[in-house]
């Protein structure tokens, strides 16, 4: 055999081993990287950061984001991703010598990280060495033939429950969730006894809060007026004292440099993590950010609304084109996401859809709505009767998905608007009922849950709530300006 044969074969043979490596590498199993990830997964998740609103919102949409890159590394045919930069509050999950044994761990840090890996298996090892979490449970971590051999199976869930034997725990020293949820169960008091042991504190920093309230109320409706905004809202659950801060920020350059704020009649300001315009045409000013960064922003604010215009006339274009549904946007299931990529996923979706003919009826679908979403792999119907639909979905696929499903979409549609109705009114009847200051959920509670809370809570008419700003969540707190939050379940 001569030379140049053998270096032939020698280099075949190591392009195989690397073709073998690198198959090995992508096609890990779902199954295999939601076992590597459940160290992950059991610090960041987000029913551990019940007392840290702002904490488990980041947690839950990173979280979302990340099972969208981790879906779409199993493609079959996926290719180059865009980089994702992730941010995480990561307990401490270690217990600790001094500390009883049946109280909750709070203690978390932030940890950023990009994913960049184009392979499930980096990409798993990358996120636990940014967490700063052991990856020797890794070491013989294979892939299975089977998953080899065939495409991976698409749409894989990786969040999902941590179910674990109680063994691991025990050599881990780690705190079993269940255990932890049901010690809270027993110690969680009745709705009547919370509020007798937590009134004094709640009347102490609520009256304490009054001054910076009207603060608050006056900068808004000062700013609102004087450029005619349709409002002025926060993505997160600050504080007033934060909120009066921004206000204040927002007020003192709107006197040093006003004619740089005339750009925003007619919008909706929302105090957010960065600056821009959303998929909703707020215009987002990021907390962090100076004043050169927001003028910057009002003087880029005309492009933005000419992009705002092509994404209204492309969601008409793709609602003709799908029975006459209406695309919409629902910041509240999502991060938030900026107008260009919404205006991008648009674009790629209509693309698509005049490609591809449709035998839909111009009305066939009216009244019905659908929601793009660039991570989804199989379209699906909410929960609230609107259509989730992946940006590359193959038209003829869709059709036959929403013709099947339109029926059950209607249904859900009304169920929701007369849920939505007949919450509003349980609603109203509790602020009348109970002198409230104010009476709102968090976005996981359900109207369902709303109105049954509503309703035990004018039964219970518990004089102490008088006055009170109260929040139905899932757990019982004294915020720091004395609002309420109690669980929509609470004990009588």
């Amino acid at each position: 055999m001569s030379v140049n044969s053998l270096l032939r074969c020698s280099l075949r043979l190591q392009r195989k081993r690397v073709a073998i490596r690198f198959v090995l590498q992508r096609a890990l199993s779902g199954a295999d990287a939601v076992n590597a990830l459940r160290p992950f997964y059991f610090a960041v998740h987000p029913d551990f950061f019940g007392q840290h609103p702002r904490e488990r919102e980041v947690n839950e949409n990173s979280l979302k984001r990340l099972n969208g890159y981790l879906e779409n590394l199993q493609k079959p045919d996926s290719r180059s991703l865009q980089p994702v930069k992730l941010t995480f509050y990561v307990r401490d999950t270690k217990d600790s010598g001094d500390m009883q044994p049946d109280l909750l761990i709070s203690g978390f840090r932030s940890v950023s990280f990009t994913l960049h890996t184009q392979d499930v298996l980096s990409t798993v090892v990358n996120i636990l060495k940014s967490c700063s979490l052991s990856v020797d449970h890794m070491k013989g971590l294979k892939a299975s033939t089977e998953t080899c051999e065939s495409p991976p199976e698409a749409g894989v869930p990786f969040y999902r429950p941590i179910r674990w034997d109680k063994s691991y725990y025990t050599f881990t020293g780690f705190t079993d969730p269940e255990q932890e949820l049901q010690q809270a169960r027993r110690v969680e008091p009745t709705l009547g006894l919370w509020l007798r042991n937590n009134e004094p504190e709640a009347t102490k920093k609520h009256n304490a809060s009054l001054p910076r309230r009207e603060e608050l109320k006056r900068l808004k409706k000062e700013l609102c007026h004087r450029f005619n905004l349709a409002d002025i809202r926060w993505q997160r659950s600050w504080g007033v004292a934060h909120r009066c801060c921004q206000l204040q920020s927002l007020s003192r350059l709107s006197q040093q440099n006003p004619e740089a704020l005339i750009h925003l009649q007619g919008h909706t300001v929302v105090f957010a993590d960065q600056s821009g315009m959303n998929a909703s045409g707020h215009i987002m000013l990021g907390t962090m950010d100076v004043h050169s960064q927001w003028i910057k922003l009002f003087q880029q604010l005309p492009s933005y609304r000419s992009l705002q215009q092509q994404t209204d006339w492309l969601k008409e274009r793709i609602g003709l084109l799908l029975g006459g549904t209406q695309v919409v946007h629902v910041e509240r299931l999502g991060p938030v996401q900026p107008i260009a990529e919404h205006y991008g996923t648009l674009s790629t979706f209509h693309k698509r859809l005049v490609s591809r003919h449709l035998r839909l009826h111009p009305r066939s679908l009216q009244g019905l709505s659908i929601l793009l979403e660039n991570h989804r792999t199989n379209p699906s119907l909410h929960e609230m009767g609107h259509f989730i639909i992946p940006a590359n979905c193959d038209p003829p696929r869709l059709q036959v998905f929403l013709q099947g499903h339109a029926a059950e979409a209607r249904r859900r549609t009304q169920q929701r608007n007369r849920l939505q109705a007949e919450e509003e009114a349980a609603v109203k009847l509790c602020l009348q009922s109970l002198s409230l200051g104010s009476l709102s959920k968090e976005p996981s509670v359900s109207s369902g849950q709303m109105i049954q809370c509503c309703k035990r809570l004018v039964e219970q008419r518990s004089p102490l709530m008088q006055g009170f700003h109260v929040c139905i969540s899932h757990f019982y707190s004294v915020m720091q300006d004395g609002d309420l939050c109690l669980p929509w379940n609470w004990k009588s």
